[in-house]
Order: C-alpha cells, then structure tokens, then sequence
C-alpha cells in the first residue's frame, strides 16, 4: 500500500488538531489540559526549527556565495532577487488597498462592538506602540547601522538578528572567493559539509511534523476569542485572505511563465512548507523546510536557494505588506475617516519599506504596522480592533510570504541557468533508516 504523503499527514495532523481544540473548549477544564499537556509540544518542534535556523543561514550563504567564484554572479544574483521582492511587495500593497476600497469593512463594526474591542485589547495595543516608538525614535539611518554587528557570537543568540548573520554570512562568502583557492578549501569544506549535516537535520525533524502542528492547531483553538468578535471583523478577515489567494495566484502565474514549470508541480513541491508556515505563523521557523522543498522539490539549484531564500525570508514579506495596507484602511473606515489616494499611495511605499524591516518570526507585522498608521494620521489605538483575528490572519499572510520566496527563488535560478529536475527525498525512507 502506498504510504501517505508528508503534507497529507501534516493536514491530518491539523485537522486534528482543530478538533481536538473545539472538543477541548466544551470542557472546563479543557483550556488549561491543551496549554499543559498539548502546547508543549508544538513549542518543542517550532524551537527546534528555530535551532537550527541561524546555523543553516550561515552554512547555507557561506557555501551558496562561495560557490559562486565570481563577484560578478552574485552581484547579478542579489540585483535580480531583490528587484523582483521589492515589485511582489508593490503588487501586494496595491492588491490590498484595492479590495478594502471595494469592500469597505471596516464600515460595518458597530460602534458599540469598536468599543468592547478597544477595551479588550488596550493592553497589547500600547506594547506595540512603545516598540515601534522606539524604533522611530532612533533615527533614519539606524536600520543601516544595526545590519552590521559589534559581535557575530552576540548576534547569533537570537533570530531576530537575521539581517547581521546574512550580512556576515554574505561578507564572509565574498572574503572566501577573494582568497586563493588552496589557501580557503578547508573553509570551503567545512561549511559545505556543515550545510549538509544542517539539511539532514530538517529532514529528521520534519518527521515529527505532523504532530507539531496538531499541537500548535489544537492550542490556537483553545486560545481564539469569541465568535462575537470574529462575526464583526469577518469582512475584514475574508478581504485580506481574498487578498492573499490573488497573490498566490500571481505567483503561479510568475512560475508558470518565467520558468514554464505548472502551478501544480509548484504547489506539490511547496506545500509541506506552506502547511508549516501556517502552523508557525514565521517564515525564519520555517526557513529550513522551505529550502529542503525549493532545493530538493522544485529543481533550484543550491547554488541559488541558499542565496535567495535567507534573504527571502528576511526581506520579502507580501503577505504581511497585503495586510497592512488592509488593516491601515480598515482601520481608518472604522473611525469614519477618509484617505485621501495621495495618502493610500504613500501607504504603498511606507508598506513595502516596513515589509522589508520586518522580522520573520509572529507578531513583527504589528509592530511595522504601528509606523503605517502614523504615516497616515490613524489612530494607533485602532490596533485594538483587529487583534481578535490577527492570529490567524498571521498564519494564512505567513504562507504567502514564504511562497514569494520560493517563487522568486525559481524565477531567480531560470534566470541565471539553474534550474533543474527535482531530486526529492522519501520521507518515509528517512523514517525507517532512523527506526
């Protein structure tokens, strides 16, 4: 009998995992057996993703630059990669101001319900507020200033400095080729073979995938707020997943043109790592699966991948430009204010930029979102109304930004000559050689 494939048993394990939630959630006592006895586990399998995030990122660009031989390639590379990120998240901004212009959700929250919203979640409203008031507050160069860090080791205790481990990562790849070849071939072999050991590991953890996610699932369930405070935002809620299918439909498309590969074959090969981006709501959690599925799955050349990726998942956030531009305009409607289309326009560049800062791991886009409402003269205190569904909407934005970063990894790989057949891996395989 054939053995069932790894994204049908990460979509079992969700499924699951809802019901489990909903059945947790008729029970007293049910919250609290999920957040002891289930939750765990799901932090357990997104740490150890998170684990190996920052040593993949190193491996992977050292060897991915170094591979190169020739400044020229990569200049070419990373001018095309970051190009074809910066018109996505354009496309992104615009498709969002778009639908919530048609839709106008933000029209149909009672005065009454905007109220018990503010009051609900004022707390988590000023936390996002103090953060991006920071970040202001250190002036226009800052981002420049912090992409170089004082201390690597320090740098690497943490994922959020993604953008410092890629700058040294890119620097130290750059050095490696500078040098004669002789001189760095131990270097060079270190981290190619430290890249494979780090892809054997993503091969072992995503074998436990599939009970990640029911845990995850089943916790977020238990969690969520009342139907009531999601009946009053399902406008908003379906105009920035509408939002979100149109931009997988673009990338299809992008694939499907450029590469002349089917959308089909490009969902087959990614889907493992969109099911784990929904699940973890992060785009650097996820990171080494996607880089398995691209490489391995979808015929890009490591060569590529391991330069495209990480910078991916740093800077090419649509799904999280979509939503806030979604979530600015929604916001404004539920205040009864009128943006002029200079405004909106102006909300396309501050979107695109804030993208690009943002962190990959949950909850970053709220705080870019702060920077988005103060351009436009909203209240920050509108926040408030869109935290009872932010959530999930965080999940389903996080599998467009990780399908950005695959699709223009292929577009990207076309363009330079390498892109290839897949050469996938059997799960199941894996399995049986651990047993």
């Amino acid at each position: 009998m054939k053995k069932m494939a790894l994204h049908w048993k990460i979509i079992l394990g969700m499924v699951l995992g809802v019901l489990v939630g909903l059945l947790m959630t008729t029970f007293d006592a049910g919250q609290q057996i999920v957040q002891d006895w289930i939750k765990p586990f799901g932090k357990i399998f997104i740490n150890c993703l998170k684990m190996i995030a920052i040593p993949l990122i190193l491996a992977a660009l050292i060897k991915g630059v170094s591979d190169l031989r020739d400044i020229s390639k990569l200049s070419k590379m990373g001018g095309r990669t970051i190009g074809i990120y910066i018109v996505t998240t354009v496309i992104a901004v615009t498709i969002g101001l778009v639908l919530v212009n048609l839709v106008n959700p933000g029209k149909a929250i009672s005065p009454e319900t905007r109220t018990e919203m503010i009051e609900n979640y004022s707390g988590d409203t000023t936390k996002y507020q103090e953060t991006a008031k920071s970040q202001k507050d250190a002036g226009p160069l800052q981002a420049l200033e912090d992409l170089v860090p004082d201390n690597i080791f320090l740098s690497a205790t943490s994922n959020r400095n993604m953008l410092q481990i890629i700058f040294f990562a890119i620097f130290f790849g750059v050095s490696l080729i500078l040098i004669p070849e002789e001189k760095g071939k131990t270097v060079k072999t270190f981290f190619d073979g430290l890249n494979e050991v780090i892809l054997k590991m993503v091969d072992l953890i995503m074998l436990a995938a599939p009970y990640g996610v029911f845990a995850l699932l089943a916790a977020i369930v238990v969690e969520s707020p009342s139907v009531d405070l999601f009946w009053a935002l399902g406008w908003y809620a379906i105009t920035v997943v509408t939002g979100l299918l149109m931009m997988i439909g673009i990338y299809m498309t992008i694939v499907s043109v450029f590469t002349k590969k089917s959308p089909k074959f490009f969902l087959d090969g990614i889907s493992p790592a969109q099911l784990l981006a929904f699940s973890t709501s992060s785009s650097a959690a996820t990171l080494p699966v996607t880089m398995e599925r691209v490489t391995e799955h979808l015929g890009v050349d490591e060569e590529v991948s391991s330069f495209v990726l990480p910078i991916g998942a740093t800077i090419n956030m649509d799904g999280t430009s979509l939503y806030q531009a979604v979530a600015a305009v929604f916001i404004a409607q539920a205040f009864g204010m009128e943006l002029e289309f200079g405004t909106q326009l102006g909300i396309i560049a501050t979107a695109t930029l804030a993208s690009i800062g943002s962190a990959a791991v949950p909850g970053a886009g709220m705080v870019m979102l702060v920077g988005v409402l103060g351009y436009a003269g909203i209240p920050e205190a509108g926040l408030a109304l869109i935290f009872a569904v932010d959530r999930p909407l965080d999940m389903c934005r996080t599998v467009v930004n990780v399908t950005g970063d695959a699709a223009v990894s292929m577009v990207v790989a076309k363009s330079v000559g390498k892109l290839g057949d897949p050469k996938p891996n059997n799960w199941d395989d894996n399995y049986e050689a651990v047993k």
